[in-house]
């Protein structure tokens, strides 16, 4: 075992402020020369502060999140803000993850052991109540602990900021560069955390924060129809009380929820990954909606920033929507219902929104891939969406991505058309019917090794296809500098690549067009799907060499 890296070990353990981890690293030092493995990869590096903030594994040492990494985060946070002239609370909320409150307590002692009011959310509570509490409250940052929908055995650290320092399309939005590296840096100029001053706890808010937010959730929606039977699930996350509330506020029914997934469970038993989109994971929500004859089914992710639907299908089994599906189908009910501003999307969701924006002549932007650049799209911004199941349907409640809201307006919707004996399957027929069936997927590789996604890019780079689905390459983007994006296009077909910016994935984002003949939707559908699953995914995974 390499000296230098049992000293680092060494010093890290007589710094950690936490008992639980400074044995767990105790054990791994006494553990070696069979434990050099596992202690080598906890000090390959520091978790990076990027613009998702910090998101890796519960475990002791500096590539893991534990009480001292975020210890340092929070006072790189603290000297970062200060040194903007940035004045006003830090607002702290957390989910029911492990160690999540832990986190947030350590962070507002750290703030305002820098002399800076820190204001806590008052219990777990969904990351769209801390967004919408940075614009309420006037703060001037924003921290949520949350992994999102990653695996039980993480944690993460979430950082927005107020309009003082983000600016009017900011205010209330993830932080982008360069503050993610000017944080960084301000985390790696702290020293010892014995020289971190720690205050008092901070302020609980009021309950009254949330429930502000549930009021001008419900507002998202107008009046209309509420006969509507609803399946939901929170997926063990923190999402059930608060959509629970804004559903009885809007007027609509209790929704019937998922029984063993209603409380938040930081352990998420019944699935083998709380991600909505990942297989399996809404089999009791697809139970529960047809026990209960339910007109539709809602699930939202563990911190309830994502929306996923499914509604019936004409053979009686449940038709998940994609989000590229779902967000046309917010984006169209919006323009119907008449939203003023731009539309937003990706550049690796559907380009439907661009060709119906372009027909209704309605103002459309396009952003590179994360919530981030979406809510910074425009500064009037009306709707902005991504494929992976992220909605801003109430920029001005929440500048991020939003599943309460989303899952209100979904709902609006399918009782409108519920009330004139249409469903959402016969909504998204009509648009496919006016512009054509745009169906997406994804090829989505995990490497063990991150040079593979370096070869793999530089190999399609080198040698792109020259024609996808037998038709001529007529466009090849290289985003580079800028972004590690390739985007190829043909008059049917578009493929964007990208390594991922939170896994050790290698993207590649698909997308067939297939004009409606005749009316005949469905039979554009099956074209579009064979097209896409027997022709371009395999074509693209043989440029890529994976």
């Amino acid at each position: 075992m390499a000296p230098d890296l049992v000293e680092a070990a060494e010093a890290w353990l007589a710094d950690d402020p936490d008992p639980a981890s400074r044995a767990e690293l105790r054990a791994l030092l006494d553990g070696l020369p069979g434990t050099a493995g596992e202690l080598r990869d906890r000090f390959a590096g520091p978790l990076t502060f990027g613009t998702a903030g910090l998101r890796g594994r519960l475990r002791a040492g500096p590539n893991g999140m534990n009480l001292a990494v975020v210890t340092r985060a929070a006072a790189g946070l603290v000297g970062w803000l200060a040194e903007q002239g940035g004045t006003g609370p830090l607002v702290i909320g957390y989910d029911a993850r492990h160690g999540s409150r832990a986190f947030a307590e350590q962070t507002a002692r750290v703030t305002t052991g820098a002399g800076r009011e820190a204001l806590v959310l008052p219990g777990v509570l969904p990351t769209p109540v801390l967004a919408y509490a940075v614009r309420a409250l006037d703060a001037v940052a924003g921290v949520m602990v949350t992994a999102s929908h990653n695996p039980p055995q993480d944690n993460g650290y979430k950082v927005y900021l107020g309009r003082q320092l983000g600016g009017p399309a900011g205010d209330g939005a993830q932080i982008v560069p360069p503050a993610d590296t000017g944080i960084e840096a301000a985390i790696r100029a702290v020293g010892t955390l014995a020289e971190v001053p720690l205050g008092d706890p901070g302020t609980v808010l009021d309950p009254k924060v949330a429930d502000d937010y549930v009021d001008r959730a419900a507002g998202v929606i107008g009046d209309g129809p509420r006969d509507l039977r609803i399946a939901y699930t929170p997926l063990h996350g923190v999402g059930g009380q608060v959509l629970a509330a804004a559903f009885e506020r809007a007027g609509f029914g209790a929704p019937a929820v998922v029984v063993d997934q209603a409380e938040p469970d930081p352990a998420f038993p019944t699935v083998s990954f709380p991600n909505p989109e990942e297989p399996g994971a809404l089999d009791r929500l697809v139970a529960l909606a047809t026990e209960t004859g339910a007109d539709l089914a809602i699930a939202n992710d563990p911190d309830a920033d994502r929306c996923a639907i499914m509604f019936p299908a004409p053979a009686g089994d449940w038709r998940p929507a994609t989000g590229d599906e779902l967000g046309v189908l917010l984006a169209d009910h919006l323009m119907r219902r008449g939203r003023p501003g731009v539309f937003t999307t990706t550049i690796v969701s559907s380009s439907l929104l661009g060709v119906m924006c372009a027909a209704r002549e309605v103002p459309y932007a396009e952003t590179l891939t994360g919530f981030k650049w979406i809510v910074r799209g425009a500064a009037d911004l009306a709707f902005g969406y991504e494929e992976a199941l992220g909605y801003c349907v109430a920029p001005d409640l929440v500048r991020d991505k939003d599943g309460i809201t989303a899952a209100l307006l979904i709902a609006e919707l399918a009782a409108a058309l519920k009330a004139e004996g249409r469903s959402l399957g016969d909504r998204l027929d009509e648009i496919y019917a006016e512009f054509g069936v745009f169906r997406t997927s994804q090829l989505s590789v995990r490497v063990d090794d991150l040079a593979e996604i370096t070869r793999a890019m530089h190999r399609v780079r080198d040698n792109p296809p020259d024609r996808l689905l037998g038709d001529e390459v007529t466009a090849v983007q290289d985003r580079l500098p800028e972004a590690d994006v390739l985007t190829l296009r043909t008059g049917r077909a578009r493929v964007v690549i990208r390594p991922s910016g939170t896994e050790p994935k290698l993207k590649a984002y698909l997308e067939v067009v297939e004009p409606v003949r005749d009316g005949d939707v469905a039979a554009a559908r099956l074209r579009a799907g064979a097209a896409l699953d027997e022709g371009l995914r395999p074509e693209i995974a043989a440029a890529l060499g994976l």
